[in-house]
């Protein structure tokens, strides 16, 4: 069975297992989710990642963040740009995720980016997801 939105998975699982409070989490490997994961480790999301395996087969095994009191830090996930409905932003109509709390994911002309790095290099693209 072909998976129609990769980047959404990619989201439900990382929601999935932040809602159980997993130590990580094993997702098949693509350019484009291990771009956003690094966007997430840079910006404080998640711990780490690493790419396992070789060729066709691999996997990007993602390790999810806690504070000492195992609460988490990722409270929620949202994909708003989907396959069948794109969302652009220029850079000027970039706004402040929850009052600054959260953060978007662009992917720009210059690769995936936060927004505030985004706004900061005057890029638009599309708005792939936000995190709080």
């Amino acid at each position: 069975m072909s998976m129609t939105d990769p980047i959404g998975d990619l989201l439900t699982r990382i929601r999935n297992a932040n809602k159980e409070r997993f130590e990580s989490v094993t997702i098949p490997h693509s350019i484009f989710k291990e771009e956003i994961v690094r966007v997430l480790k840079e910006e404080g999301y998640v711990r780490g990642y690493e790419t396992v395996g070789e060729g066709i087969v691999k996997s990007l095994v993602i390790t999810l963040k806690y504070t000492q009191k195992k609460e988490r830090i990722i409270e929620g996930l949202v994909r708003v740009s989907k396959p069948g409905h794109r969302r652009f932003l220029g850079y000027t109509d970039i706004k402040p995720i929850r009052g600054g709390l959260g953060m978007a994911i662009l992917s720009t002309p210059k690769g995936v980016l936060s927004d505030k790095s985004a706004k900061h290099q005057k890029l638009g693209g599309e708005w792939v997801c936000s995190v709080w």
